[in-house]
Parts: C-alpha cells; structure tokens; sequence
C-alpha cells in the first residue's frame, strides 16, 4: 500500500510549489530534495509577471518583497537601432517582474510547502526511482550519511530539474527538441544605478540587467554556444565588453563593485517531454526546457505547479480519469508554451536585424499603450500567438507594413529549410 499520495523529487521552484499546492488540497505529500535550503541554483532569477500573479493568488508575492526583492516596473528593450521603453501590462494585479535570489525563493516555497502540510526531507538523495510492471511506485534513497529507505507513492512527481532522474527512468519521450544555441553567464555587482530592468540585442549577443536582493543588479550576458571556449578564455574581459554595447551598462557597472563570482553554462537545452505516464509526471525543467535567454523558467515552474496540482488533485480524487487529467495537463502546458519556446529557440540563435521586426518596432516606438503590450509578450503576460495574429499585425502596421512582415517570414522561413 502507498505510504504517500504523492512522492515529489526535487523541491525548488516546481517542486516546492506543487507539494505545497497538493499538500493544501488536503493530499499526503512527500517531497525531497538532495539539497538543503536557502541554498543557491543557477538561474535567470526572472519571476515574469504571470509568475508574480501565482505567487499573489498563493499568498507569498508579500513574502518575496519582505525579503528585500525590488518590483521592476520599468524596462528597456533595446534590439539596437529602436529602443522602446514602457511598464508591463497588469495580470491580476502585478505589474511588476521580480528577480529574487534562489536563496530566499526556494527557501520561502519549501516553507510554505511545509506550513501546508508536506513532509519535505532536505538533504535526501533518490538513487532509484521504483518500477513495477511498467509503474512508478515510489523512490528509494538516504539522508546523507543515513541509510537507505523506501518510500512508495500513487504518483512520483519528477521536478528534478533539466537532467531529471525521473525522466531519463521512464525514459520520458522528447520532442521539439532544438540543439544548444548559447551559453549564459551572470554575476552580481553593487552600487550600480538602476531603475527597473533592462534587455538589450546586439549582433551574436544578448546583455540584461535587474534589480534583486541586497540591493544588487544581477547581470546576464549570451554569447553563441560555438563561442564558448573564446569566451572562457577570460570571462571577466568578456563580459564587460559585452555589457560595453549595451548602451552605457557598461560604464554603469564600472562605476560599482561585482560582489560575487561569475557563474557562466553551456549546459542549456531545448525540448519538451512527454509529462505523464503510469505512475508519473513531471514539472518544470524537468518536463519542459528552454534557453534562459527569455527568463520564463521559473513562471513556467509555477505554471506547471498549478496545472499538475489540479490535476493530481482530480485523477487521485476520482472527480476525473487520472489520464485523462494528466493528458489535459500536459495538452494546455504545451500550447500555453509552443510559441514563446519558438521566438525563445529563434531569440537564442541570434539572428540578424530583420526588416520585418525593425518595421514593427518603429510602428510600436511612437505607441506607447503598444510598446507596453510588446514588453508584456516578451515577459509572457501578453499572449503571443494573439499578438502577432494577422488582424493584430494588420492594425499596427497596416496592408503594407503586414505584406513585409509575411514576405520576411516566408524567405526566414525558406532559408531555414534549406
């Protein structure tokens, strides 16, 4: 007999959430992790507004600014030769995106997920997830130095992150996977002037700047994944010379002090996984992955949380078929996402100025309500699809301007196929 209803592996931003959102349906939850918490991850830090509106509707938005997280209501989105600036559009009521240190996050959400009634076991490490006639059962694993136990569940949660142990057990199906198309590097720096964040593009490379904890800016540069070992070379010379064209980021930040180390990955993959199976699912980087170029790792996490929650909750409850339940999860998470992993995929192959785009954004830097509506797609509260829809296009750049953009996409298009 199952000990748990839910056994969930990995308890950062897609793990915590959903133990902690089982846990308060009233399910018996249990959730491990090899880590102990606050402890730091690598990270875009980026809670993109619908990520801020999920920690409003659980209750914790307060918490994550108690903690000292700035709200950056302001951007800058500079692709070069436009620069719009502008607030992103409100989802139920958060304007703003925040960028909180792994540290205080994880640690808040493995609390709340505590307070709701999960039994959450740090420093814990899974060695086997258990099989039995095609099923997940449960895991077995130790605390460190402890040792090993068994622990058996109706349903094993994988939210073990982008090399899931989970996954790669059940030997979780791939699909729209696209190769590395860069590596990314950030750090932390004091005393440099900042109001809101900041985005810019330039040619083979990409620089971000945002408030977080402390009082920091956290800074985050992309460089093509073919340029990795020039880039290694010397990091630090790197990467303020990338910073150098971004406008005047670069002088900003040498007029401060970087407090920390440089954290830089090539190990940024492409693809969704097939998130259900008998006895499993999945959540988070685990099930979907994308390049952090876009940071909507951790609004995605939640996203997840909250879709796999309600279902798990449905399907173990007998209100709904428990496959039918997952399916539907893993049906709205994919469309939810398909297109922001696309212009994510298309962002992070840093491809060169297209006229098309330049027409779009000197239409929107004369429109301040549309520029603001683009700074909501870019951060995933605007849905995309339904921004650049033909009628959408049409009323922004009119006949002519929309017959360039198709034109541009056909020949992007043409040239990729061969």
């Amino acid at each position: 007999m199952a000990g748990y209803d839910v056994i969930v592996v990995g308890t950062r931003a897609a793990g915590a959430a959903t133990a902690m959102l089982l846990a308060r349906r009233g399910l018996r939850v249990l959730a491990v992790d090899r880590a102990a918490f606050p402890s730091d991850t690598l990270s875009t830090h980026q809670v993109q507004v619908p990520g801020g509106a999920a920690l409003r509707r659980w209750g914790l938005l307060d918490a994550v600014v108690a903690a000292g997280t700035p709200a950056a209501r302001q951007v800058r989105f500079d692709p070069g030769g436009v620069v719009l600036t502008g607030r992103f559009p409100a989802l139920d009521g958060v304007d703003a995106v925040y960028s909180p240190r792994r540290t205080i996050l994880d640690k808040l959400l493995v609390d709340a997920a505590r307070e709701a009634g999960a039994e959450v076991r740090e420093r814990f490490a899974v060695d086997e997830v258990l099989v039995s006639d095609g099923r997940v059962t449960g895991v077995s694993g130790r605390l460190k130095g402890g040792a090993t136990v068994t622990e058996r569940a109706g349903m094993v949660v994988g939210a073990d992150g982008k090399h899931s142990l989970v996954a790669r057990t059940v030997g979780a199906t791939a699909y729209h996977e696209q190769p590395v198309r860069s590596i990314a590097c950030y750090t932390y720096w004091s005393g440099v002037e900042l109001d809101g964040g900041e985005m810019y593009g330039r040619p083979r490379r990409a620089a971000g700047v945002w408030p977080t904890n402390d009082g920091l800016a956290m800074t985050y540069i992309a460089w093509p994944i073919e340029e990795f070992a020039s880039f290694r070379a010397d990091v630090e010379a790197n990467v303020l010379a990338t910073l150098d064209q971004a406008g005047d980021l670069g002088e900003r930040v040498r007029q401060g002090t970087r407090v920390e180390r440089f954290r830089t990955t090539p190990d940024l993959p492409n693809r969704f996984r097939a998130a259900y199976g008998p006895g499993w699912a999945l959540a988070g980087d685990a099930g979907l992955v994308m390049d952090p170029v876009t940071g909507q790792g951790i609004g995605h996490a939640f996203r997840d949380a909250e879709l796999l929650a309600g279902a798990l909750e449905a399907g173990l409850g007998g209100r709904k078929p428990l496959e039918g339940a997952l399916a539907a999860y893993q049906a709205r998470r994919d469309k939810d996402t398909l297109a922001m992993y696309r212009f994510t995929c298309d962002l992070a192959s840093f491809p060169p100025p297209r006229p098309e785009q330049q027409a779009l954004f000197a239409a929107l830097a004369g429109n301040q309500a549309e520029a603001d509506r683009f700074l909501g797609v870019v951060t995933g509260s605007v849905p995309m699809d339904e921004y650049f829809a033909p009628r959408n296009l049409l009323r922004l750049l009119g006949v002519r301007g929309l017959g360039r953009m198709l034109l541009g996409r056909r020949r992007a298009g043409a040239g990729a196929a061969a």
